[in-house]
């Protein structure tokens, strides 16, 4: 083989390194939602999902109102480039993401279990919605619809999961860990970083969840430019 086609056939077969997001610190954003880099890495057989803030990751969390009706939800996000089937949805139903969030007035675990009191993880399938302002809704599952859905699916006509995956918050930093047998399209997939606010419906009625304040976003324009893979 011609050393050059060599080089090539190499290149291509050579795993891709994982490339973060880096931002600038910004004063005008909360210092536990001031993203400065995020990344993706795979570990062994762990993806492992990073997020680093100027302050105190998970310090500040929303108030309590006693109602799930126009109740908050904080989040720290990644936006990826993989397909909603990839993680037990239908094909092409949005963005996917995988969000570590906090709502103190309601449970969205799976099985009927309770997270209300701790920062925990759900995969979402994000789409536009002039009823948000524009913005991102959480897709909603219209009535009568039977969607395919993943075994975590916490019963709520969203597309959302709740999975049990590992959730630490350490100092400036929260890291979330999926067992990669379960996303292998993770590996040279695109993403991004926010932290963002968002709002359940007053009114019940879809959208139900919508983002109501983004904090922050990593790139700037939620322009997928981070990688995954393996750490250089």
């Amino acid at each position: 083989m011609p050393r050059s086609l060599f080089l090539v056939a190499a290149l291509a077969a050579a795993p891709a390194f994982a490339h973060p997001v880096s931002a600038p610190p910004a004063p005008g954003v909360a210092a536990p939602y001031d993203i400065v880099e995020t990344r993706i890495e795979t570990r062994g057989d762990e993806a492992v999902f990073r997020i680093r803030v100027r302050g105190e990751a998970g310090r500040d969390r929303p108030d309590a109102t006693g109602r799930f009706e126009g109740s908050s939800v904080h989040a720290y996000v990644w936006p990826t480039s993989l397909d909603s089937a990839e993680v037990g949805f239908e094909p092409g139903r949005g963005v996917v993401a995988l969000a570590a969030t906090f709502h103190p007035d309601f449970d969205d675990a799976a099985n009927g279990g309770v997270n209300r009191h701790v920062w925990h993880p759900h995969w979402v399938v994000l789409a536009p919605d002039e009823a948000c302002g524009g913005g991102l809704k959480v897709v909603d599952i219209p009535a009568g619809e039977t969607p395919r859905l993943p075994a975590t699916w916490p019963g709520v006509p969203l597309l959302i999961d709740s999975p049990d995956y590992p959730t630490a918050f350490a100092g400036e930093t929260v890291e979330v860990s999926v067992p990669l047998a379960l996303i292998p399209g993770i590996a040279g997939a695109a993403f991004d970083g926010v932290t963002a606010g968002l709002k359940v419906n007053a009114d019940l009625h879809a959208p139900l969840l919508c983002v109501d304040a983004v904090f922050k976003i990593a790139s700037g324009d939620l322009s997928l430019p981070g990688r995954a893979g393996p750490a250089d």
